[in-house]
């Protein structure tokens, strides 16, 4: 599989955003390069994503949210301002122990979002 330019501005464009739909990440290509359109961004994610080059988490309703980043981490969404903070995936060994005690479950966390309010947006600002 060859690295075409419309692909590399994909990549840079992930890059650059850490966490975008399919849709921020065609407007970033789109700075650069107007032609290139979002059934293009689709293909080429779901090319990068089965060649392991990224990954899509769904970070509430709506579009997935593609990385290019190793997701080792699990994300907290805020509902009220859309904050995404990413914890490590240690912070869910209890639950993970739980489900598989109780229902011989393997929980990836690393695939996970978790939504609630964030500490600016509950008033905790300790």
């Amino acid at each position: 599989m060859r690295m075409t330019p419309q692909r590399q501005l994909v990549l840079d464009a992930l890059l650059e955003l850490e966490h975008a739909t399919p849709e921020q990440v065609c407007q970033r290509v789109q700075r650069s390069t107007p032609t290139v359109n979002i059934t293009t961004i689709y293909r080429t994610l779901e090319l990068l994503e089965s060649l392991g080059i990224v990954r899509h988490t769904h970070l509430g309703h709506g579009a997935p949210n593609y990385s290019v980043h190793e997701h080792r981490h699990v994300h907290l969404v805020c509902h009220h301002c859309g904050n995404v903070i990413e914890t490590p995936c240690e912070v869910m060994e209890e639950l993970r122990g739980t489900l598989r005690a109780r229902h011989g479950f393997e929980l990836d966390a690393s695939h996970l979002a978790l939504s609630g309010l964030c500490r600016n947006c509950s008033g905790e600002n300790s």
